[in-house]
């Protein structure tokens, strides 16, 4: 199985749309937070495009999520 379809990583970027949308943070506005083109965004949140945990911490601290807020509950990640 392909890391980037692995049902974890699908979790993981359900909440960051999640988050994004509860912001209420459209793709474009967080391209530019990150300056980053707008297709970067649609990159990652498609599947298209895997994130590494740098770029992670760059898109909870755009849209001022702590990180233990996403990661809470979820059955995979370390306590």
């Amino acid at each position: 199985m392909k890391s980037i379809h692995d049902p974890r990583y699908l979790l993981l970027i359900q909440r960051l749309i999640a988050a994004r949308e509860a912001a209420a943070v459209t793709q474009v506005q967080l391209a530019k937070l990150l300056a980053r083109p707008q297709s970067y965004i649609a990159k990652v949140e498609n599947l298209d495009r895997r994130l590494d945990i740098v770029e992670l911490a760059d898109w909870l601290k755009a849209l001022k999520v702590p990180a233990k807020q996403l990661l809470a509950d979820l059955p995979w990640w370390p306590d």
